[in-house]
């Protein structure tokens, strides 16, 4: 792993795009669910402030709780297995669920998450992701909400990290080692 001194951030996404874009999602989830309840199924810790964003912008009954996975350790490329570390803690049947996720890459969490939650049989399962990185696509999932499609780099910020750092950074930056 290396040092976070020798780390350097490079702004993708602002922090007011990603607000208006949250609004959007939370508008297009309202419409399509017009009058019935949600329920939002976080995936932490990376969706965390995603999740708090969105919920408040969604003009509907709502609902929330969390599931916790592990693909990453404390690397920067997935490990390829999915471990389940904390489990929802209550009954998702007959709920119309939406799954938010602080990035789509891979897809092997989301087809994971999505293979677990459907055996629980929600009314509907969809997927909100704030970002969309399809060239590290190996599984053919997508989500149906997606706040923005990036490049191929590796970002921290707006709850996503490196090794737990850089959650907090209100933007979605690019990570380099200071030598890139």
């Amino acid at each position: 792993m290396r040092d976070a001194r020798t780390m350097r951030t490079k702004v993708l996404i602002r922090r007011a795009a990603i607000e208006r874009r949250v609004r959007e999602v939370a508008r297009q989830i309202a419409r399509d669910f017009k009058g019935q309840r949600v329920h939002l199924v976080g995936v932490l810790k990376g969706a965390c402030i995603f999740l708090s964003d969105l919920v408040r912008e969604i003009d509907l009954e709502t609902s929330i709780d969390f599931i916790a996975v592990a693909s990453y350790g404390r690397g920067r490329e997935s490990t390829g297995q999915v471990r389940l570390l904390k489990d929802l803690d209550s009954s998702i049947a007959g709920l119309n669920v939406i799954l938010v996720e602080d990035i789509l890459d891979t897809g092997l969490t989301l087809s994971y998450l999505l293979r677990v939650l459907r055996q629980r049989r929600p009314k509907t399962l969809r997927v909100a992701a704030l970002l969309d990185k399809p060239a590290q696509r190996r599984e053919e999932v997508q989500a149906d909400y997606v706040g923005f499609t990036i490049p191929n780099e590796f970002v921290v910020g707006y709850g996503l990290d490196y090794a737990e750092r850089y959650r907090n950074l209100k933007d979605v930056c690019i990570l380099r080692t200071a030598s890139r």
